[in-house]
């Protein structure tokens, strides 16, 4: 199992290591263990990994090496026998809104491009498959649609892509056309003119200016002719300043609406060609949540009773507001609670009729005006909307609360988009699928002897990926969750799966636990891809406490003999084999308690608590469903189950989030749930995920990575 070649450290003295030596076998499933602090990621992380990178780094050029960070070198006398190597750490994945579990693997392009070429298109308005059309379709619907108005007819030519088309507008100038329209300008061509190079274009050709009529038909008969030839097949039709777009290719003759040629951009939420224009690919919209900018209606407007705006002060809005106040007869000190519908509507969204108000100036100088209140709600939503300053923006995205979006539901595509199907699915309900039952969906699908053909090298990408992540563990999860959403563990796993993916030999692999976050059932699954990893003639170095990874390594260091400055020694470094069936003094505490010579006690008598109860009623946040918890106040209460069982969502997105929001008055808004009881024993919480030590609190919906230390 082992090869000749072995990794020697030699003087190893990085932080709390004290001048250890070393070796290690290469080619092997390594395990570095011991007590928190006793220097493992010490010798993995800031020894071997740190002098791998530095060595792979140095022998760069010159040239390549002035992108790259600079690593410094470790204090350590010797290492030999070290290949290139790559660090799968627990750290968030990505924190872009855009980035998912597909688009990090990978799958998603691979599914996007599967889409462009043997889906099937279908009409948004009436469900029709989409067919081609002819010329004397695209003729009579010019006519149906834009009698009597004058039209521009265009041939696009360019559709989203970078260059500077010097040749093309050359090219245009000799075949007679003398005007095209650039990125939405109508300009005038004359030899030698380009665009930037490096921005994305659309280029359309200028064919014809006319007007709609029985004694122009013939004129727009040629036109649409030659705009089609140019175009590809495709002619835009402008009238009103607003496009149409005609295609000889893919067309519903049923509604008259036309399509362009479908391409793996068009099922991108990430490109302007694909993503929904409502939300612009993220699925979701941040809409102002009412009861967050009063959240108490009993109190008045002198009673800063909205929140979002503060006590009245001499500015704009309030001087409206009070002109507002006296038009529909009510005052500052009128309890928010007594007004009337029409009031609270006005005072929210604004009054459909002018309004008379006094504005004073500076100089005591009065002027009297009319104008239309647009409301509390339009206030915040205009500076949000429009301000540059990130501290306005941040001020009135903390009275928002993300919601799905009511165009794209949640899909991030537009309609003509996630009107395309195969299977009889459009490409965002498969992500929405578990891991598992995509890959089934992809094994199931029938496919025609034309569609197998383009298909199936695609098919094949996608499945075996699909695959790597089942591997891991990570069957749980679906293609459309959101990368920043994961753990550090589910993150680590991604990882690990795209590294099998990729099939490298001869690189040195470290991992810091991958095993947390991961229940036994599945502990097997990551074993076994490490295994797999080394197979393919790595070595793979895991950081780990896990007994099952311990027993299954090829070789363990442990670490210790204590922590911090009672570490950094090597107690033992041996075949796993020979350490786990020898029955002498092995002065190892990991092997202690892995052997049971050490365990630690099940208690007789378990607290019983004071008897009263924190309750969550319905929880239904992501896959619960409609769950109850009753947790017994002053106990040691643990929530287990399965990974992805909803135990994260339960406790930290539902019920840590209703404490923060019931005492702290914290922005965070937590995921659905119908009732809580039990909040009057409660006066803080302190909240202690696994983040690293240092990161900036964020209360901003949708961040989910954020720690929290609150004392009254």
């Amino acid at each position: 199992m082992y090869s000749d070649n072995n990794i020697i450290i030699k003087g190893a003295r990085e932080h709390n290591l004290k001048d250890i030596d070393l070796v290690i076998p290469r080619d092997s499933f390594v395990v570095i263990t011991g007590l928190s602090g006793s220097g493992k990621s010490s010798l993995a992380f800031d020894t071997i990994y740190a002098e791998g990178q530095r060595r792979y780094i140095e022998s760069l050029s010159a040239y390549a090496r002035q992108f790259l960070n600079l690593l410094e070198k470790p204090d350590v006398d010797l290492i030999e026998g070290l290949s290139p190597s790559i660090s799968i750490e627990q750290k968030s994945t990505s924190g872009n809104p855009r980035s998912t579990v597909g688009t990090v693997t990978e799958i998603y392009d691979f599914m996007r491009l599967l889409y462009a070429r043997v889906g099937t298109p279908h009409c948004y308005n009436c469900g029709r498959v989409v067919e081609k059309q002819s010329s004397e379709q695209i003729i009579d619907n010019v006519f149906e649609n834009y009698q009597d108005k004058r039209i521009q007819i265009f041939a696009p030519v360019v559709r989203g892509r970078k260059g500077h088309y010097r040749e093309l507008f050359d090219d245009i100038l000799r075949d007679g056309f003398i005007r095209a329209r650039v990125d939405g300008e109508v300009v005038e061509l004359e030899k030698g003119f380009k665009v930037d190079r490096y921005k994305i274009h659309n280029i359309e050709i200028l064919v014809d200016r006319l007007k709609v009529s029985g004694k122009s038909r013939t004129r727009i008969n040629e036109s649409i002719e030659v705009a089609l030839n140019y175009g590809n097949g495709s002619v835009i039709v402008n009238a009103e300043k607003e496009d149409r777009i005609f295609s000889r290719d893919l067309a519903c003759h049923h509604c008259g609406i036309s399509y362009q040629e479908l391409a793996p951009n068009s099922f991108s939420f990430n490109s302007p060609y694909g993503s929904c224009p409502a939300c612009e690919g993220l699925g979701e919209k941040k809409k102002l949540n009412i009861d967050m900018i009063i959240p108490d209606w009993e109190k008045t407007i002198n009673q800063s009773g909205i929140e979002a705006l503060g006590k009245p002060r001499n500015i704009w809005f309030f001087n409206q507001l009070e002109g507002v106040a006296e038009y529909y007869d009510f005052t500052f000190d009128t309890k928010l609670s007594e007004l009337t519908d029409e009031q609270k509507e006005i005072l929210l969204y604004g009054s459909k009729e002018k309004i008379p108000f006094i504005y004073t100036y500076g100089g005591g100088k009065s002027v009297k005006y009319k104008h239309k209140f647009s409301g509390v709600v339009n206030y915040i939503q205009h500076y949000f909307e429009k301000s540059s300053s990130n501290k306005i923006r941040e001020w009135a995205e903390a009275y928002m609360t993300t919601s799905v979006c009511e165009v794209c539901s949640g899909g991030r595509l537009k309609k003509e988009s996630l009107s395309v199907t195969i299977g009889g699915k459009n490409i965002s309900e498969v992500t929405a699928l578990s891991i598992e039952r995509a890959k089934q969906f992809y094994m199931d699908l029938k496919l025609t002897d034309r569609e197998k053909l383009i298909a199936t090298p695609i098919l094949k990408e996608i499945t075996e990926r699909l695959d790597f992540l089942l591997n891991v563990g990570l069957n749980y999860l679906t293609l459309s969750r959101g990368a920043r959403t994961l753990s550090g563990g589910e993150s680590q796993r991604i990882r690990l799966a795209t590294q099998i993916g990729t099939h490298l030999a001869g690189v040195l692999y470290v991992l810091d636990e991958p095993s947390i976050g991961l229940h036994q059932s599945d502990n097997i699954k990551l074993i076994n891809s490490l295994k797999d990893l080394r197979e393919l003639g790595n070595t793979v170095i895991v950081v780990e406490h896990d007994r099952e990874t311990i027993e299954n390594a090829d070789y363990i260091v442990d670490l210790g003999p204590g922590a911090g400055e009672y570490g950094g020694e090597v107690c033992l470094a041996d075949r796993a084999e020979n350490l786990l069936k020898s029955n002498g003094k092995c002065h190892s505490l990991t092997l202690d308690y892995i052997k049971n010579k050490i365990a630690i006690e099940v208690p007789k008598e378990r607290r019983k608590g004071s008897g009263k109860f924190l309750k969550v009623i319905g929880a239904k946040g992501n896959n619960l469903k409609s769950a109850d918890l009753e947790i017994p106040l002053e106990t040691f209460t643990v929530v287990t189950g399965v990974s992805g069982s909803g135990k994260s969502t339960l406790i930290n997105y539902t019920l840590v989030r209703i404490l923060l929001k019931k005492i702290y008055n914290s922005k965070v808004v937590p995921l659905p749930f119908d009732g809580v009881e039990g909040l009057e024993h409660i006066d803080k919480i302190i909240e202690i995920d696994q983040s690293p030590i240092g990161r900036t609190p964020a209360f901003q919906s949708g961040n989910v990575y954020w720690t929290i230390y609150f004392y009254p």
